[in-house]
């Protein structure tokens, strides 16, 4: 591997001589390096090498356009704060082409910690203040300019449209196991794609948005456990700011896992949505729509059905998208979705509640 990094790192301006190497093991879809270098004064400086899998990433070149965009009008902003920061090849690219086709790019080594759960109410706390502070950087960049990479990811009429049309087609014939699935969500349709369908008709402004907004996305401070900044920008397109808010929420808050089959260990932790939404409100009030505020536990339940829909779907075609580890997988995520969806809506005035005292 060794001489595969020397080569790669040739094509960008590093600073140094090689020195060592390193895999990391966090992330499932991409191969990643820590790589140091010893510069000319004898410190060594290290930095991440990333080989993107383009198999699920089929447009990088636009990806990494979004991430330039991005990173840069971040970078502009903060510059007393440590940034994301990809490095340009000589030829002013932020990524490279392999000899045998493989595209990589480069970016600093931030000394940081991870969190792959959030039992901490102040690491939620700060995971809502590391997402808000996302959205506040970039409250005055026009989303409009970034690719769309994953057309309609987060069009929720489609997603419902195109369950319900594959419904009817039973290519596999499994519409009879989730006969009481498809009709909570056809009972629940219109509300779940209410933020959507303003959006698509231009009652919500274009915002950048991240589309994995886990806790395991932002590097932590080790000893303060503050945040320092959101990574993992691959899915950064135009969207409603509301929906990456919700879709933390609805990971964090849940009490399970996303495949929880024991549905009486499903809920939505209320205090764990106060305390995210504590973060991110207090980082972005003044900088967004009112309605982008009022709206939150809307977008939480939404992108929770959403989910749904799009597990269910796949279930009912046959599990080409999503991987399983067995044969109704997808099928026990819809359930374990819709039961948080469920739960979510009984505490729904509560969760309107909080976000109008922290407002």
């Amino acid at each position: 591997m060794t001489p595969i990094l020397q080569r790669i790192g040739s094509q960008f301006c590093l600073e140094g001589k090689f020195e060592s190497y390193e895999i990391i093991k966090n992330g499932n879809i991409n191969m990643t390096y820590k790589v140091t270098y010893r510069k000319s004064d004898g410190a060594l400086k290290s930095y991440i090498f990333q080989k993107i899998n383009t198999h699920v990433f089929e447009n990088p070149v636009a990806i990494m356009r979004n991430i330039d965009l991005v990173t840069t009008h971040i970078r502009n902003k903060c510059v007393d704060s440590p940034t994301l920061h990809f490095h340009h090849t000589k030829n002013r690219d932020n990524y490279f082409y392999d000899t045998d086709g493989s595209f990589w790019r480069v970016m600093n080594y931030i000394d940081s910690v991870t969190f792959n759960n959030c039992s901490d109410l102040t690491v939620v706390r700060n995971t809502g203040i590391a997402f808000g502070r996302f959205q506040m950087q970039l409250a005055d960049f026009d989303g409009a300019r970034l690719s769309e990479t994953i057309p309609d990811f987060h069009n929720t009429k489609m997603r419902m449209d195109t369950l319900f049309a594959d419904a009817v087609k039973d290519p596999v014939n499994r519409v009879r196991e989730a006969r009481a699935e498809l009709a909570y969500i056809a009972s629940v349709r219109e509300k779940a794609c209410e933020l959507s369908e303003k959006f698509y008709h231009g009652e919500f402004p274009v915002r950048v948005t991240h589309n994995d907004t886990k806790c395991n996305n932002i590097l932590f401070d080790r000893e303060t456990k503050e945040p320092l900044m959101v990574i993992d920008l691959d899915t950064v397109m135009p969207g409603m700011s509301m929906y990456d808010f919700g879709d933390a929420a609805r990971f964090i808050a849940s009490t399970a896992e996303e495949d929880e089959k024991d549905l009486k260990k499903v809920s939505f932790d209320k205090e764990v949505f106060r305390a995210l939404a504590e973060g991110y409100i207090g980082e972005l009030k003044g900088h967004v729509m009112d309605t982008e505020i009022t709206t939150l536990p809307l977008a939480t339940f939404s992108i929770t059905v959403e989910l749904a829909s799009r597990f269910l779907d796949d279930y009912i075609t046959g599990d080409s998208y999503f991987k399983i580890d067995y044969p109704d997988h997808n099928l026990v995520r819809t359930r374990c979705q819709l039961h948080l969806a469920k739960s979510i809506m009984a505490q729904f005035g509560e969760l309107c509640e909080t976000i109008e005292r922290l407002r």
